[in-house]
């Protein structure tokens, strides 16, 4: 064996371990946790999250974004091959049941992401266009003092999303063209293919966070709404087989003979790993986003990342997921001997006949590129973080993310992916420590917006109003009169009444 491939083996060791033994436990008792304490808020507030995609931006300014577009990036990020290939191996190898646990852990996740989203608006900054940047290294700087980690949070995520997962979303969306091209490595083929990537994404990424919202908002969307339509027609076209889709499902689910029997690779355990992976609810990567709307309350954001674990999780995959189990259910033997992509193609050949894998073809290499939209978008937000004023420097980076994704493109660079799952485990175990320090802040946020929505009110926050909060940049009374609109220039009034008050 030689030292390469000895370094795939002991970091796929590690890699297996932190997510099986660690991170997999954290996420989910992290996830229980914070359901009980705020009540359920990812099940109580489902109409307010709807209700918060239409707010226009509260303050104005050149590259400030809008709740939905920050929901679109975040959404892209979540949304990526994973949905498609990754939800048939989780059934492949775990069992139908894996879906139904990859339900359940997204109910679980969204309050983890509604917290990690709260404190990312609360304590995001404000750049010189306008555009807000935040995310947990953020909040680790700011609310618990320590710049250090924070930069170190900022590494990992860079290493993880720019330098791993975008070379890994490259190489699924030209290994796509595999059905069609079987030598598409060696012919030239995906090194035109990447360099496509390159350009396109080039093209988006120069014109900062303004116009990857854009772009990401039609892409998202569209495809969104193209795969949930194949997946509904899968669906209702076969509805007569559904009983035994659901009956196979939940078979499978509670079948605990099998599922003690080998716990660490059961369908309990790659349902509640797809689910979590997925829509990376309490990693730490979606704050990012999150902390870039203009919004008049950082609880408004947090509902609406809670959203985008559901778009994610219970919309995108189990679309995924439907068409593989109806397959499952007429052709069992046919399934059987299928996994990853090839399973969802034949799933969509099954339902809508040639022209179903052509889709997918194109939905993979779509989704991939939304992915290395929103992963990048996330890598720069925490670059900022660490050299805030060098654009010579952040030219240099983003030509190094784009190398990234060429390479990542015209090869399967094993090692890379792996030390990108370790960076990602250490990421999201820092962030969780973090928001488990700091989630009283996101509750007293929530119990503020709750008063204020019991009045009557369009919730508005003021940093001031919660007693000890640490200090953030955000949030304070000129900030607040400047939002413009007639239920917030009350509040500021009532606001100022209160402090004459105090004095």
């Amino acid at each position: 064996m030689d030292f390469n491939a000895w370094l795939v083996d002991v970091t796929g060791e590690i890699d297996g371990f932190m997510y099986t033994y660690i991170l997999l436990i954290l996420l989910v008792a992290v996830g229980v946790y914070f359901t009980i304490r705020t009540k359920g808020v990812q099940i109580r507030f489902i109409k307010d999250m709807f209700k918060q995609l239409t707010e226009k931006k509260h303050v104005e300014g050149e590259r400030s974004i809008s709740s939905f577009q920050a929901l679109m990036v975040s959404t892209a990020s979540r949304v990526g091959t994973g949905n498609i290939a990754g939800v048939a191996t989780a059934i492949a190898t775990g069992g139908p049941g894996a879906v139904f646990w990859m339900w359940l852990m997204a109910l679980v996740g969204a309050a983890s992401a509604f917290v990690e989203s709260t404190l990312a608006q609360i304590w995001k900054v404000r750049g010189i266009d306008g555009e807000f940047r935040g995310g947990p290294a953020y909040y680790i700087h700011q609310a618990l003092g320590s710049h250090k980690l924070g930069v170190l949070f900022s590494v990992l995520l860079i290493l993880c999303f720019a330098f791993g997962f975008n070379g890994l979303q490259a190489f699924n969306a030209c290994s796509a063209l595999e059905y069609y091209i079987p030598d598409y490595a060696t012919n030239g083929v995906a090194a035109a293919a990447g360099l496509a990537l390159v350009v396109f994404t080039a093209g988006v990424i120069f014109g900062g966070s303004k116009r990857i919202s854009v772009i990401t908002s039609i892409i998202v969307p569209v495809m969104a709404i193209a795969y949930i339509a194949i997946a509904l027609w899968t669906t209702i076209s076969n509805i007569t087989w559904l009983p035994a889709v659901f009956g196979l499902m939940f078979e499978s689910a509670f079948d605990f003979q099998s599922i003690f029997g080998g716990f660490a690779g059961s369908v309990v355990m790659l349902g509640i790993k797809r689910g979590l992976y997925s829509n990376e609810a309490g990693m730490g990567s979606a704050p990012n986003a999150a902390a870039t709307a203009s919004v008049s309350h950082p609880v408004k954001q947090g509902l609406v990342q809670s959203l985008s674990v559901y778009i994610d999780t219970l919309l995108i995959c189990t679309c995924s997921a439907m068409m593989v189990l109806v397959f499952y259910v007429q052709d069992p033997a046919a399934a059987a001997g299928l996994n990853g992509m090839p399973l969802v193609q034949m799933a969509v050949n099954n339902a809508v006949g040639p022209i179903g894998i052509h889709f997918i073809t194109f939905a993979i290499f779509m989704f991939a590129y939304s992915s290395l939209i929103g992963n990048y978008f996330y890598a720069e937000s925490n670059f900022r973080f660490i050299k805030n004023d060098s654009k010579t420097a952040l030219v240099i980076f983003r030509l190094a993310c784009l190398a990234v994704i060429f390479y990542g493109a015209v090869n399967s660079f094993d090692l890379a992916w792996n030390l990108a799952d370790i960076f990602m485990g250490l990421m999201a175990i820092m962030n969780l420590i973090a928001i488990l320090l700091l989630g009283k802040w996101a509750l007293a946020a929530l119990k503020d917006y709750s008063e204020q929505r019991a009045a009557g009110k369009d919730p508005v926050f003021l940093a001031d109003s919660i007693p000890g909060l640490p200090k953030t940049e955000c949030w304070h009374l000129e900030e607040v009169k400047d939002f413009g609109e007639a239920p917030v220039k009350e509040y500021f009034e009532e606001a100022v009444d209160v402090e004459v008050d105090k004095a």
